[in-house]
């Protein structure tokens, strides 16, 4: 196989991998998007083995065993209250890979120029080389055949490729392995910040221009291993400066950063392939970051940085008590009903609630009432939770209403049921500018003549932000487990 084998095939990919993001973006369109990814990371996959640097074979297969072993457990085990955590940890593995390729380039340069200099010829050549050079350079094979055949510009070009992959990947690397223990739970979701607060960061960021300088003057490895450090301590602070009503964003921007480190190594490679998917992956990351910014009121460049999230002030306080109902009151309020809207939240998919809200959609339809769902942008704890989950359940996707379209409806509807959903239908983001989530859009349900909210209990939630929604004279709290909850209203509906 030759190197125009592997450019077609990468060509192939590159289409392929186009044609699944933009097939993502439709319901329909969905799972034929997702066979696209799977036969271009395939053809992707063989071009890379049977091409340019071909070679353990043994050492590939059982890696790519092994991978796939792994990516098949945790396919049929991880369940789908559990893919925002997954997904920021295999942000973190894109991260450290990018980390390693970078060290690795390195080391390859050190050794083409160590094998230049023993035979006495120079290296990195600043003219055409001699034909002495050029025939020690066919020697070397994969990565260390391009370094061999570079100029000292050229060299200096893929030192600072390196170094941005390495970066952008240690940076990727912690910031996600905390957005992991944040939405797992394992790390306390308030954001908090060390004594220094922007400070650290910015000293950190200097420090790594500083070190940046050294490397490209040839200070040496150490230079790249201090570089990865301070990008290391750098993702850790800004993610948890991030409060947990915000890792939807946290997730997407993350996703973001990992595609930029892997075009980054793209380029240091001279991977088409690599820069192609990475641009892909990081551009989109970005502009469902903007996206979700604008949703929840935020700024982009404050989200890059790590600095939303906080207050300016005590909370406002809360005034009234939580009045609870049983299903028997929530099932005559639906009898009475003509118009029902549905909010559903992180609660339905922690209690695998969404088959039940499923038949109670069937059963209040079938009984000529209107039934639709109101969508936030970052309702749960990954952007388009609830429409995979609805879509599982098959909710009707015509019913399946996004905020904008549907938040002016709420004074002309009768109930409201709100699953597990606290931040985004939180009053406080409107009426209370001292409230973390102040000026975030949010779907208006106190507006509506009734509300449910089913809760499991009194807590103010993942976010730990109070919700006078619950304390409103048209709530009642329906508490209990999501599921049980609905399974039981649903046996005294007719």
């Amino acid at each position: 196989m030759d190197f125009g084998f592997t450019i077609a095939a990468y060509a192939v990919a590159a289409v392929l991998f186009i044609l699944s993001l933009g097939g993502l973006s439709g319901q329909e369109s969905a799972k034929r998007a997702i066979w696209y990814g799977i036969v271009g990371m395939a053809v992707a996959v063989l071009a890379t083995l049977v091409g340019p640097g071909q070679g353990l074979w043994l050492l590939s297969l059982v890696l790519i065993g092994a991978g796939g072993l792994v990516g098949y457990q945790l396919a049929t085990r991880v369940q789908m209250t559990q893919m925002p955590e997954l997904v920021a940890i295999m942000h973190s593995l894109v991260g450290l890979a990018a980390v390693f390729v970078g060290l690795n380039a390195d080391l390859e340069m050190g050794r083409v120029a160590a094998a230049f200099g023993e035979a006495g010829l120079a290296f990195p050549r600043l003219e055409e080389a001699s034909l002495e050079a050029m025939a020690f350079a066919k020697q070397f094979t994969g990565f260390a055949a391009i370094v061999a055949k570079k100029t000292a510009v050229e060299i200096n070009i893929l030192k600072v490729e390196l170094m941005l992959g390495i970066w952008i990947g240690a940076v990727t690397f912690t910031g996600s392995v905390i957005a992991y223990g944040k939405l797992a739970g394992k790390v306390d979701s308030a954001a908090k910040k060390l004594p220094g607060g922007h400070m650290l960061n910015a000293g950190a960021a200097i420090l790594s221009l500083v070190v940046a300088a050294l490397y490209l003057g040839g200070a040496g490895i150490w230079t790249l291993i201090a570089l990865t450090l301070l990008a290391f301590f750098i993702g850790y602070h800004l993610i948890m400066g991030i409060g947990g009503a915000d890792m939807p964003v946290v997730v997407s921007m993350l996703n973001s950063y990992s595609g930029w480190a892997a075009a980054a190594i793209g380029f240091s490679l001279g991977n088409d392939l690599l820069i192609v998917v990475g641009a892909l992956v990081g551009s989109s990351g970005a502009i469902l970051s903007y996206i979700m910014c604008k949703a929840m009121n935020r700024h982009f460049v404050s989200v890059i940085l790590g600095g939303f999230g906080g207050t300016s002030g005590p909370a406002m306080e809360v005034e009234g008590e939580q009045v609870a109902v049983e299903a028997d009151g929530v099932a005559q309020a639906l009898d009475e009903a003509d118009s029902v809207i549905i909010v559903p939240g992180y609660g339905m998919a922690v209690a695998q609630a969404q088959q039940s809200v499923s038949e109670l959609t069937k059963r209040l339809r079938a009984k000529g009432k209107t039934v639709r769902f109101a969508i936030h942008p970052v309702a749960g704890r990954l952007p388009g939770h609830m429409n995979v989950l609805l879509a599982e359940a098959k909710v009707p996707y015509d019913i399946v209403m996004e905020m904008d379209e549907i938040n002016e409806d709420f004074p002309d509807t009768d109930v409201v049921i709100v699953i597990g959903s606290n931040d985004i239908v939180n009053p406080a983001a409107q009426d209370d500018p001292n409230s973390p989530i102040a000026g975030m859009p949010v779907l208006e349900v106190w507006k509506a003549k009734q509300v449910f909210v089913s809760k499991r209990g009194q807590g103010t939630g993942y976010s730990g932000i109070e919700n006078p929604l619950f304390f409103k004279e048209n709530t009642r709290m329906f508490y209990g487990d999501a599921k049980a909850s609905l399974d039981k209203l649903l046996t005294l509906l007719d």
